[in-house]
């Protein structure tokens, strides 16, 4: 079983950059695709970015160029870097694992980012 914990959400001003880090429990993290979805108030929840155990990303066309995900095995530590940040990129973000041998999935309890000026 896996726990994730995310942070360094907050508030930022429209054009700032915030970056977001999940911890995982348990060594299932080399083995698993990471990733972090968003939900915006009265909206569907969305896939923002994903990055594979071997390194392989996969980005919104929304946030295309403006985030970059990446991990740390060592720390078992996924992040987002988030640059260039509108009001479009409002919302609870929250972090997933999915392992590699399709055993299950597990979800963090969400940060709030919030682009306001």
């Amino acid at each position: 079983q896996v726990r994730l914990v995310e942070s360094g959400g907050g508030l930022v001003q429209p054009g700032g950059s915030l970056r977001l880090s999940c911890s995982a429990s348990g060594s299932i993290f080399r083995v698993s695709t990471m990733g972090w979805h968003r939900q915006a108030p009265g909206k569907q929840r969305e896939l923002v970015a994903r990055i594979t155990s071997g390194g392989s990303t996969n980005y919104a066309d929304s946030v295309k160029g403006r985030f970059t995900i990446s991990r740390d095995n060592a720390k078992n530590t996924v992040y987002l870097q988030m640059n260039s940040l509108n009001a479009e990129d409002t919302g609870v973000y929250y972090c997933y694992l999915v392992d590699d041998y399709g055993l299950g999935n597990y979800w963090g309890q969400g940060t709030q980012v919030t682009v306001s000026s």
